[in-house]
């Protein structure tokens, strides 16, 4: 009763307190709303142990790393309760992908827009003729380094096998000689006979 009390003064974030289940020496608590702040501050509550899905309070109060954390908790949550399984190093690189700025971006036209600085990039994305025609008025130069502007125009990507520039030398030898085919011996031949 203790905790609840303590929860009262957190009115603003406290939308829906409610018992969730008995843990090992506590309760575990959930609650709805904002101000995670608050919320681990509030007397009878480890602040350790609290955690939220709002990715952007998350930000605010605890930092980068921590929204980057739960970036990647809640896409494998969400996709394991659908029964899908991702590889965790894919959801780290989108999760590091979204925050490797400093701040958290969404993979939509306006997050995309502020990661990258690539014409062909952006076009890539939404707003196709909307970014080339920009480009082209201000004179944008793109130096076709990303994945996406090297498919566009058809060349080698700067990665794994296109990364390096080797180039081998091959030695010329006679050319081969063709062998007689089976059927081009005349012993072979079958004459045609007409009816």
């Amino acid at each position: 009763m203790v905790l609840f009390a303590a929860m009262m003064h957190v009115y603003v974030s406290v939308l829906y307190l409610g018992l969730f289940d008995k843990t090992e020496g506590g309760m575990k608590l959930e609650v709805a709303g904002t101000d995670i702040a608050s919320v681990m501050c509030a007397r009878g509550v480890e602040g350790t142990k609290v955690s939220s899905n709002h990715v952007m309070e998350v930000e605010k109060a605890l930092g980068i790393e921590a929204a980057r954390n739960t970036i990647m908790y809640e896409i494998d949550n969400t996709m394991t309760k659908h029964g899908m399984t991702i590889d965790p190093r894919h959801v780290m690189l989108l999760a590091d992908l979204m925050t490797f700025k400093g701040e958290v971006l969404g993979i939509t036209r306006f997050g995309i827009a502020k990661m990258k600085e690539s014409v062909f990039m952006l076009a890539s994305f939404e707003k196709t003729a909307d970014h080339l025609y920009d480009a082209a008025l201000h004179g944008t130069k793109d130096p076709i380094t990303g994945v996406s502007e090297c498919i566009i125009l058809g060349s080698p990507m700067q990665i794994g096998t296109g990364l390096f520039k080797v180039l081998q030398s091959s030695i010329k030898t006679a050319p081969l000689k063709s062998r007689p085919l089976l059927f081009d011996d005349p012993k072979h031949h079958v004459p045609f006979v007409s009816s």
